[in-house]
């Protein structure tokens, strides 16, 4: 038998079936692999693809391409997207968000190329994507970590910054002051006295409260155990703010608005959320006209609540709303200019992140300012993953 006989027996004899590769696609169960139409309707669907998306076969045949992005990006137009990148170079790579059948999203990693058919005519589109969750989740905590690394070194310098300058120059000032007293009672004039113990005691009120600034920050830094998150009533806490501040602002005669509805629930630390609020006000109340007004308000936002802190102040500058929330700028700096104010901001930002939150400012001079930010409505889910992969990062 010739050689070449032989070649064509054996390439005949196990030339694979339309159904083994069929099977081969099907036992892919970490990939989802299927195909949509000319028209972006889904035909086919591997058991990965059910495994990943929780859609069964039947649930999931005829729906549109789109029926598997999140919302965002159906607005936005990226299925139609994706496919005519496959139109002009061939496939299309992305790396992104997706939904399953019960509505929670993943991250994965996909690409879609053409399908066609044994006379080389375009028949549809196959899309192959992997759960890339965890992975994105250990790269995000590792990111954060490395960030928390350097913000804790800028935190060391500002806190030694002050520390050597801020606490340790007024304390200078008092003790020459107290001695100059001391040597000197008899002979001064008894209002003369009076204006210098005034002095003293303002500055001792000044150290005071630098120290609790910097007693507050140290403790988001370093006292991971004192966080103890739970589901508390926003609209209380303002009440206790507006309660505890109230004398202060009536010297001003600033009114208080509290627009925030009763019941309004966040997941976060109380004692963060009252050093928050209580920050947020008093620089509302020190940037306010006279006979100003301070309104706190909220509104839920996907999964998170939106709280605004409005004042009818003086404002802040462009130029000052870009370093208000920057670690890197010297505190004691910020302290000397603000009277505290900078500290505050800083210790408002790291109990807010703290609690999976943002925090942000938009202002016009001589209008008014409002603080916005985030606190989440219910205990996230992904705390404790994200604890869990910091963990694994620091024992390696």
């Amino acid at each position: 038998m010739s050689t070449h006989k032989i070649e064509t027996i054996l390439k005949e004899q196990y030339v694979p079936s339309a159904e083994f590769y069929s099977q081969i696609i099907d036992s892919l169960q970490d990939y989802s692999v299927f195909t949509v139409d000319k028209e972006l309707n889904i035909n086919s669907w591997n058991s990965g693809a059910t495994k990943i998306f929780k859609y069964n076969t039947e649930d999931i045949i005829g729906k549109p391409f789109e029926t598997i992005f999140i919302k965002e990006d159906k607005d936005n137009g990226i299925p139609k997207q994706e496919i005519e990148r496959v139109s002009n170079t061939g496939k299309s790579n992305d790396t992104r968000w997706y939904k399953r059948k019960d509505g929670t999203k993943f991250y994965a990693d996909g690409l879609v190329f053409p399908l066609k058919n044994e006379d080389n005519i375009l028949i549809g589109y196959v899309k192959v994507l992997r759960d890339i969750t965890a992975r994105k989740a250990s790269e995000d905590a590792i990111k954060k970590y490395a960030k928390e690394l350097e913000e804790l070194n800028v935190h060391k310098e500002n806190v030694l910054a002050i520390l050597s300058h801020d606490l340790r120059s007024p304390l200078t000032g008092i003790i020459q002051g107290a001695e100059y007293l001391r040597a000197n009672y008899d002979i001064l004039e008894p209002t003369f006295v009076k204006e210098l113990l005034e002095e003293f005691l303002a500055a001792v009120v000044n150290e005071l409260n630098m120290l609790d600034y910097l007693v507050e920050w140290a403790r988001i830094k370093y006292a991971s155990e004192a966080f103890v998150p739970s589901k508390i009533d926003l609209s209380q806490y303002v009440k206790k703010v507006f309660e505890y501040l109230k004398d202060t602002a009536a010297i001003k005669s600033i009114k208080f608005n509290n627009n925030i509805e009763a019941d309004t629930h966040v997941f976060a630390d109380g004692k963060m959320i009252i050093s928050i609020l209580q920050n947020l006000v008093s620089n509302a109340i020190k940037f306010s006209y006279v006979s100003g007004e301070i309104t706190l308000s909220a509104r839920k936002r996907e999964d998170m609540i939106l709280i605004e802190v409005k004042d009818t102040g003086i404002g802040i500058s462009e130029e000052t709303q870009k370093k208000l929330f920057i670690p890197q700028v010297k505190l004691a700096k910020a302290v000397e200019e603000n009277k505290g104010a900078g500290i505050g901001l800083l210790l408002a930002k790291g109990f807010i992140e703290k609690n999976d939150g943002i925090i942000w400012v938009e202002s016009t001079e001589g209008k008014g300012s409002s603080f916005y930010f985030t606190l989440p409505l219910n205990k996230p889910i992904n705390r404790t993953a994200i604890l869990k992969n910091i963990q694994t990062v620091e024992s390696i």
